[in-house]
């Protein structure tokens, strides 16, 4: 494959990662405390508080290392998965 093509699947093959606020809802259903998803990334505990706030986004290669915990989290506990301003709009 080549260069561009790989580029092209890396932009479509993106991550998405929940709002913050759902972030921050799956690592408290979790019981885990910012600085323990922050050692299981690999980043400062100040980064993961950034990315719960909205201040900031990861990037590469930690934003698919954090979609991953959030994917499995979110399995684990689907409740939290949900923004709760669509929950209050049920």
């Amino acid at each position: 494959m080549s260069d561009p093509l790989r580029r092209v699947d890396a932009l479509v093959d993106r991550e998405i990662l929940p709002s913050p606020r759902v972030r921050q809802q799956l690592r408290v259903a979790a019981g885990l405390s910012q600085t323990e998803v922050a050692e299981a990334i690999g980043v400062k505990r100040l980064a993961v508080a950034r990315w719960e706030s909205g201040e900031a986004h990861p990037r590469r290669p930690h934003r698919g290392v954090y979609a991953h915990l959030l994917r499995r989290l979110a399995e684990r506990y689907p409740n939290a998965a949900r923004d709760s301003e669509e929950v209050s709009a049920e």
